[in-house]
């Protein structure tokens, strides 16, 4: 399927977790010389005109050169982040969002793409992978119709991300799809401690191995 303009779509980078897990705020942890969160934008940046940061950090992200907002409505967890995407996203009266959380380094451009040219009114598309749900509601693209359902359950105090998704025509790309752009287990790979991000050195290593031995370009975001 075909994106539409980058002008109509607003990419967001999700930063706003506590990283209790890692320790430090994980956005900032260097990878191959980049931070995570630049590492995101940096995906993000082929498919969105604008490419903004919604983390509770502000001072910090904001030295990162990224527009930054904090959570609509704190406290929520990441559903308060998806929240904030989509609003602003329907603030700049954009079509939908390309979300991408901070800590999943090796998304690829191409799934992304794939995932904006499905975007339809009230659709949500999400890829399916192996993680306990079954699909990555972080790694997804929304429609601003979806703002009604999100701001409904924020309003009935349901935390859950995916608990606005009964009402909304939810996309899953099946995992045959998925498996086209890459491993689904590397492609969704989080970074929640430091020893994952260890474990994101050693793929970050794989992966640039196999792009220097094959005619094959693997999506990496470039360091400057």
């Amino acid at each position: 399927m075909t994106q539409g303009p980058r002008s109509e779509i607003l990419g967001v980078v999700l930063a706003g977790g506590r990283s209790q897990r890692y320790g430090s705020d994980k956005a900032f942890a260097d990878l191959g010389g980049t931070s995570l969160v630049q590492r995101a934008a940096r995906t993000l940046l082929p498919l969105a005109e604008h490419v903004v940061v919604v983390a509770n950090d502000l001072e910090r992200h904001a030295l990162e050169g990224l527009p930054v907002r904090p959570d609509l409505v704190s406290g929520i967890g990441p559903l308060g982040g998806l929240h904030t995407a989509v609003a602003w996203a329907a603030e700049e009266s954009l079509r939908g969002v390309i979300v991408l959380a901070t800590d999943m380094p090796f998304v690829p451009t191409p799934l992304l793409r794939d995932l904006a040219g499905r975007l339809d009114r009230e659709v949500a598309v999400v890829p399916a992978s192996h993680g306990p749900r079954g699909f990555e509601p972080l790694c997804a693209a929304y429609d601003v119709g979806c703002l009604a359902a999100i701001e409904a359950a924020v309003e009935r105090g349901d935390r859950a991300v995916v608990s606005f998704f009964p009402a909304v025509n939810l996309r899953i790309v099946e995992l045959a799809v998925v498996s086209t752009y890459g491993d689904p287990d590397t492609m969704f790979f989080n970074v929640n401690r430091p020893e994952d991000h260890l474990r994101a050195d050693m793929l970050l290593a794989t992966l640039r191995t196999a792009e220097a031995g094959s005619d094959r370009e693997v999506q990496i975001p470039e360091e400057k």
